[in-house]
């Protein structure tokens, strides 16, 4: 079967069978769930699971929903354009068409008490996977207006917000910066590559976030950052294939330094992004505290920046399970911000 990218198989799912079977109603539908289509990355392979017509349908309350789902099952074939369009008969990954109250499946999918009037606390429990998804993907219809509000509310940061996890992002990388010469030094040099690897991942999310762009998870990491202009690819490449550590290190400090140069053009710091000595030691950093404290100053909000520079939940939290959800994600953040800060927490 010739490969059609996901979304345009689901938006011609709407235009040709969901949406003249809902022509009385007032309803939204949609494509902004999981899956490597809501994101532009599917290819072929990914017709082999999880992947078809699929689509998000929302009416206004719940009254609503039994006319709608059954309006939709009397139309929906069992295979559109030679894809099947409902769940497995044995269980396996469901696609095809979902009906919710609008309310009902924002709150599932966001767990925000008003997705349209997000808090810093909101901001900062929502993982970027999820606000990657939801705020990408298409919209083929709505005249109920608060998928299309919400989506708006949420398509980035606002300013103080940006500044504060892209300051976490920065003190991430600071935090590990000269291990690659350290571990170099003692002759570690499985440990130099891990740690060059986690400054590679970490930098390009830095990217990312500098970009306006919500960074995917680990799958898609790469693929969203290769469609950067002007960030250094190659850098982080190279970095990865050096078996010197002075080598690995080199090109990571080059790249660090382009992130200096484009936090300064972005957010308006003015950091010298020059690398430099770690202390008196012979390992190069860029020293990633610098651009931290820089951008904290411009933060205008006192609440926020009193913070610890933990940022947001995917900076601190790495378990699939926590942010694939986004109410487990929330409780996460929860707990973190209820962390005490006496001597025992230090």
């Amino acid at each position: 079967m010739e490969f059609t990218p996901g979304l345009a198989v689901s938006r011609r799912l709407h235009d040709e069978v969901v949406g003249p079977a809902l022509t009385p109603l007032r309803y939204a539908s949609a494509r902004v769930d999981s899956g490597s289509d809501v994101l532009g990355f599917d290819t072929a392979r990914s017709m082999d699971h999880d992947w078809g017509p699929r689509l998000q349908v929302l009416v206004a309350d719940r009254a609503a929903v039994p006319a709608a789902r059954a309006a939709i099952d009397a139309a929906l074939p069992e295979t559109f354009h030679g894809i099947p369009t409902r769940p497995w008969a044995d269980g396996g990954e469901r696609i095809g068409v979902t009906v919710d109250a609008e309310a009902d499946y924002l709150a599932g999918a966001l767990a925000l008490p008003d997705p349209r009037k997000p808090t810093t606390d909101d901001w900062l429990a929502l993982p970027t996977q999820r606000l990657a998804e939801f705020t990408g993907g298409a919209v083929f219809h709505d005249d109920l207006g608060g998928l299309t509000a919400a989506r708006a509310a949420l398509r980035w940061y606002p300013g103080d917000v940006w500044r504060h996890v892209v300051a976490a992002q920065w003190t991430r990388i600071d935090q590990e910066e000269p291990f690659v010469g350290r571990c170099g030094e003692v002759g570690d040099d499985l440990g130099g590559r891990v740690v060059a690897a986690r400054l590679a991942r970490d930098l390009m999310r830095l990217f990312l976030l500098l970009e306006r762009r919500w960074p995917p998870y680990a799958k898609w990491l790469g693929t969203a950052f290769a469609r950067l202009p002007g960030a250094p690819h190659d850098r982080l490449a190279a970095a990865l294939a050096a078996d010197d550590w002075r080598e690995r290190e080199r090109h990571l400090v080059a790249a660090a330094a382009v992130a200096g140069e484009r936090t300064n053009e972005v957010l308006g710091t003015a950091v010298d992004p020059t690398p430099r000595p770690f202390h008196d030691r012979p390992i190069m950093v860029v020293g990633g505290a610098r651009f931290a404290a820089a951008l904290v100053d411009g933060i205008a909000d006192p609440a926020l920046r009193g913070r610890p520079l933990t940022g947001a939940v995917d900076q601190w939290v790495d378990s699939t399970d926590v942010l694939s959800h986004v109410g487990r994600a929330r409780a996460a953040a929860r707990g973190l911000d209820g962390a005490g800060d006496g001597p025992n927490d230090r």
